[in-house]
């Protein structure tokens, strides 16, 4: 487990941060928390122009969210940004929006042929998770709330299980302290049962003791599901939020086999240690290279910027087998 704490397996681009207040075209308050997909042939922009899209988490001056895209033909630089919100709240037919809407996650299903969005809807009654579709990011098919407060850090799995779709998510039950990542299943994308326990957060000082929830979408490599998950872990002066790493099994998704000891990135840097909401790395998205291999994780810092750290998904998953702390299925 040393060896593996001792690697630096995730590096921040030196341009960071990528997008902050000053990159939109209309008045916000702050932008952070963004889903990303590389957009494929066919969904409404060209490859040249627009091969990476975040779906970012926008604050308005009231303090109220909406999404917004912003197009970059290699992810780091050249961003266009959509004039008006992308995916506003809509409130008079949708309530459950009336505080606004947040921290999407983005998957592209090749048997819809259309994106997911899942994110969280918030209101006086809480945070919920809500579902959206989508083929070009400028049209969207509200599916609505599909699973009540208080619910939030949700994303679909990219395809089926036995003929079921499958979404983590995490709820916070009063009865139990923190938050924990739990995992359903529906047939329709609308109707969601089957809830079960996927991973427990950890007590006592650990980084992941105070909550967990699902950061990206899952990466899905040949020896599993490969999961990017936040933690937080109480201190005097506030909750501190880090990222670490989980392996689901390829054909059953609710068997955790493996979990990292040690977390992988941590709030470090100035843009991560100082804004809206301090001491926050908090990443929503992905994409992945043309190799299969490289990674681009993109993270809120401190809910006031994007940033990006780089990797390598064969990095990432050797990392975590030298760093597995899984005894037994207690230890989800």
């Amino acid at each position: 487990m040393l060896t593996a704490a001792r690697k630096d397996i995730l590096t921040r681009h030196a341009r960071n941060p990528l997008l902050t207040r000053a990159d939109w075209p209309y008045p916000i308050s702050t932008v952070f928390n963004a889903g990303a997909v590389r957009l494929p042939a066919g969904c409404g922009a060209s490859s040249a122009s627009a091969a990476t899209l975040l779906l970012c988490r926008v604050e308005d001056r009231a303090g109220i969210s909406h999404l917004c895209a912003a197009r970059s033909p290699d992810g780091i630089g050249d961003w266009t940004v959509d004039d008006t919100p992308t995916l506003p709240p809509d409130p008079a037919n949708h309530p459950e929006e009336e505080w606004g809407i947040e921290d999407p996650r983005v998957v592209w299903h090749e048997e819809l042929e259309r994106f997911s969005v899942a994110y969280c809807c918030y209101s006086k009654r809480g945070p919920a998770v809500s579902l959206a579709l989508t083929a070009d990011f400028k049209s969207f098919e509200r599916l609505g709330v599909v699973l009540p407060p208080e619910n939030k850090d949700a994303a679909l799995f990219p395809r089926r299980f036995g003929g079921r779709w499958a979404m983590i998510h995490r709820p916070v039950p009063f009865s139990v302290a923190g938050a924990e990542m739990w995992i359903s299943f529906s047939p329709d994308l609308k109707h969601w049962g089957d809830h079960q326990l996927l991973m427990s957060t950890r007590s006592g000082p650990w980084w992941d003791g105070s909550k967990i929830g699902l950061s990206t979408p899952p990466i899905e490599t040949k020896e599993g599901w490969l999961l990017t998950y936040h933690g937080a872990r109480q201190t005097v002066a506030g909750q501190n939020y880090y990222v670490g790493l989980a392996l689901l099994d390829l054909d059953d998704p609710t068997r955790c086999i493996r979990r990292s000891h040690h977390y992988v990135l941590a709030p470090e840097t100035d843009y991560e240690r100082n804004g809206d909401v301090d001491n926050v790395v908090f990443p929503c998205g992905y994409t992945v290279g043309d190799d299969g291999d490289a990674l681009n994780l993109y993270y809120g810092a401190a809910d006031t910027a994007i940033a990006l750290a780089q990797g390598s998904i064969r990095g990432l998953l050797e990392w975590l087998k030298d760093d597995d702390c899984l005894e037994s299925a207690a230890d989800r």
